[in-house]
Formats: structure tokens, C-alpha cells, sequence
């Protein structure tokens, strides 16, 4: 009988490993090549990990709740044949050095020392830590440079030169650290007591919720969050859907919504407006090439999770449902990738699903904006004519754009939003779709 090694895959470019969730199989039961073998989740969203081979498990290498580095064994399944179909057997030399060095790295970090912060660092990262003498306090106020302000090798590093060349200058090391203030609050946070009643219940955020947390308090203390909202008459563009929807869905096979229509209008002012569609890192400002839409989705469990429609400007109307209607399935069906919430650029948020009129969304770092939508409703307005003003009922909406103020001023976020409005109100009632 062969054996086959069950690595972890891989994930995306900027997921390096993963917590196990929970085995689906047990040992000595058989396995059909593509069915789940375990769950697991990462930072952004929770995956099966199939099998890509049919046999017996006879070997579980990690338990629940163990960290795994992408490409690490984690079963042995034995599958009929001779011989041993594990492809680690013909891995080069430097592989394996490379592979043992990840091990170093696993045994050698004490995930312990790391607890009391609400941040995600990789193994190496505190492994980096550990051997420097970087407390926990120090870690949480470097400046990442990683995806969502992850703090990457090459950021420690840095650190760590920087702090021994201003201690050789006998220059305090807090003085250099702009970023410090950061701490006060968590701290402060963290000291405030809480009373507990006899009838109340007391009950632990679930690991996505307490990833939520910490990204909503991360993003306030790094970005200088400002709004400007517009008020936008889509009279237009409802009677246009509602006119279309039916053949639509008869000729593509998918409902068409409002949210493909908005996403259309912000891609096209992202087209018009760069200086959106960026990211900071450190002083430096990063211009994207690519527009990627991140699109909120509520999940059946109350959590948020953010698909990212990638190249949206490249998309027509057709296209654009296709990608929101099966981002936003796959979403609440839990079946979301890792690499399905990578890459965002600007990110699109549809606050009136729950019949907000508008509101005043947190930036998904390290991006630079979001775009609350407000529920559209009937509304009596002012309508010219070259016959004279008149009072009519109308469907409008609010746009609530949140911005960074560290790098995006007043003019160009409300022109921004602006330019939005003005695509949606200019709406072509005689479009194909």
C-alpha cells in the first residue's frame, strides 16, 4: 500500500497559514478523492481542505486549534498501489532546508508570550520578537506593510535596526515612535471594569467576531475618518430594473439588484478619480493598477465578511451581477476562498439592505475609502422643468462616503462621491444590459 501526504494548500498570495478548525474524518475512515477531509480557517475566511486522493486516513499529524504552515503534512492517507505517491519524496534539497527552517520556526515560537494582543503575527514574526526582546506593546505599533497592515519579516526587521541605530544615537526609543498613542487606548479599554448581573449571560465572541474587532479598532486608530454624503436621485434606474429584471434573469440565469448598477458607477469614478483607489504604507502611498471592489456581505451568523470583485472596471453590467450574485452566495453559503477576499482596492458597503438611510462605514485597511449605500425610497422633491418648478414624489438615496484624511482631502472625497451621484442620475433608461 502507498501512503500519500495531505499538505495544506495553498491559499492565496498573502496567506500563509492556517488554524485547523475541525476534523471531518477520523482515522481509519476512507476517503474519496475530493471530499473534505477538515475545516480550517484563516485570517480572512474558514475552507475545507479536500482530499485529492481516494483512500484510508491512518494518520492525523495536527489537532484542533494547531497553527499550520501552508505546504506542511498534516494527514497520511493510504492509498492502493506500491510504492509512496508522496510528492515530498523527489523535494530538492533547498526545499527541504526551507521546510525544516519553518519547523525551527514553529517549535521555537512561544504563542503564549503573544496573547494578550487582539493583532495576528506569524510565527516568524514572534519568532523575530522573541530572540529581539520586542514585547507584545512594541509589536502592536509597528507599522505593517503586509495585506490589512499585517506586519511582515522584512517590517520587523526594520524595527530592529531602526531601534539600534537611535539607541547608538542614545536617543530614547519611544520618542521615535509616532505610533505610540496607539496602546492608550487598548489599555484604557482593558482596565475598564464591567459588571455582570445575575440575569445576565456572558458569552465569548466567535473567532471571526473577535477578527472583526480587532480590524474595526485597528482601522479608527490608523485612519483620519471623514464623511461627506450626497443625496442621489435614482428614479431612473428603478424603473429601468423593474422594467428589465424579468428578462434578465429569463436570459442570464441570475436576479438582477441594485448592487451591480452601484458597483458599475463606483468603478467608473474610481476610472476618474485615482486618488481613491490607493493605499498607504508607512509616508509612502501605493497607486493600484487594478480596480478591485470589496463588497460588505452580512452572514447568516450576524458576522461581516468582504468578497473582492476583482478588475470591476473591466466588467459590464452582466458581469458585474454574476460576480456580486455568486460573491454574495458563495459568502452565506461559507464557501468564500481565501484569494475571494484578497486584493481589495475600495470597498462598497449596502447599509439600506436593513433600511438605513445612510451611515458612516469604517475603512477596510489599508485601503483609503468605503461607500455606504442608504435604502432608497419615495420622496416628495423639487422637480425643474423649463416650464417652471414642480413638486413630484421621486426615488432617492444617500451616499455616505468615508474617507482617509491622512491622504485624501475634502475635495477630492466629495468630488469622488460626487462623480457616483452623477453617474447614477445620468442613468440611460434605454440601455442594454
Amino acid at each position: 500500500m502507498a501512503k500519500f501526504e495531505l499538505k495544506l494548500p495553498k491559499m492565496g498570495e498573502s496567506v500563509a497559514e492556517a488554524t485547523i478548525t475541525n476534523w471531518l474524518k477520523n482515522v481509519g475512515d476512507f476517503i474519496e478523492a475530493d471530499e473534505a477531509v477538515l475545516e480550517i480557517a484563516t485570517d480572512k475566511v474558514d475552507s475545507e481542505v479536500p482530499s485529492e486522493v481516494s483512500g484510508k486516513l491512518v494518520e492525523i499529524l495536527f489537532q484542533v486549534d494547531d497553527v499550520v504552515q501552508v505546504g506542511q503534512t498534516i494527514a497520511i492517507i493510504e492509498v492502493s498501489g506500491e510504492g509512496n505517491e508522496t510528492p515530498s519524496t523527489d523535494v530538492p534539497a533547498a526545499v527541504a532546508t526551507i521546510e525544516k527552517e519553518v519547523e525551527y520556526v514553529k517549535e521555537t515560537v512561544a504563542p503564549t508570550n503573544f496573547n494578550d494582543s487582539d493583532k495576528f503575527f506569524s510565527p516568524l514574526v514572534k519568532n523575530i520578537a522573541k530572540e529581539e526582546g520586542i514585547s507584545v506593546a512594541e509589536l502592536e505599533i509597528i507599522a505593517g506593510s503586509g495585506k490589512d497592515g499585517r506586519v511582515t519579516k522584512d517590517d520587523i526587521l526594520k524595527y530592529v535596526s531602526d531601534q539600534k541605530a537611535i539607541a547608538k544615537d542614545h536617543v530614547l526609543p519611544t520618542v521615535a515612535q509616532p505610533a505610540a498613542p496607539k496602546a492608550q487606548p487598548a489599555t484604557a479599554a482593558k482596565a475598564a471594569p464591567v459588571s455582570v448581573n445575575g440575569g445576565d449571560e456572558v458569552v465569548e465572541m466567535d473567532r471571526m467576531r473577535k477578527l472583526i474587532a480587532g480590524y474595526m479598532v485597528a482601522s479608527i486608530q490608523t485612519s483620519a475618518h471623514v464623511q461627506s454624503f450626497i443625496e442621489v436621485d435614482v428614479t431612473n434606474i428603478v424603473k429601468w430594473r423593474d422594467k428589465v429584471k424579468g428578462a434578465f434573469e429569463k436570459r442570464e440565469g441570475e436576479k438582477l439588484t441594485f448592487t451591480p448598477i452601484m458597483m458599475e458607477a463606483v468603478a467608473k469614478a474610481l476610472k476618474d478619480f485615482p486618488g481613491m483607489n490607493i493605499s498607504v504604507d508607512g509616508d509612502y502611498i501605493i497607486k493600484r493598477k487594478n480596480i478591485n471592489l470589496g463588497m460588505a456581505a452580512a452572514l447568516p451568523n450576524g458576522n461581516l465578511i468582504v468578497p473582492v470583485i476583482k478588475n470591476a472596471d473591466q466588467l459590464n453590467l452582466v458581469g458585474m451581477a454574476k460576480a456580486v450574485n455568486d460573491l454574495g452566495g458563495r459568502a452565506k453559503a461559507g464557501k468564500l476562498k481565501p484569494d475571494d477576499t484578497q486584493g481589495g482596492t475600495y470597498t462598497v458597503t449596502n447599509v439600506g439592505t436593513f433600511g438605513s438611510v445612510f451611515g458612516t462605514p469604517i475603512i477596510s485597511q489599508p485601503q483609503v475609502g468605503i461607500l455606504a449605500l442608504g435604502a432608497i425610497r419615495k420622496v416628495p422633491a423639487v422637480i425643474e422643468t423649463p416650464e417652471g418648478d414642480f413638486i413630484g414624489i421621486r426615488q432617492k438615496m444617500f451616499l455616505s462616503h468615508s474617507y482617509d484624511h491622512r491622504v485624501v482631502d475634502g475635495a477630492l472625497g466629495g468630488s469622488f462621491v460626487k462623480r457616483v451621484a452623477e453617474y447614477l442620475e445620468a442613468f440611460d433608461v434605454n440601455r442594454d444590459y
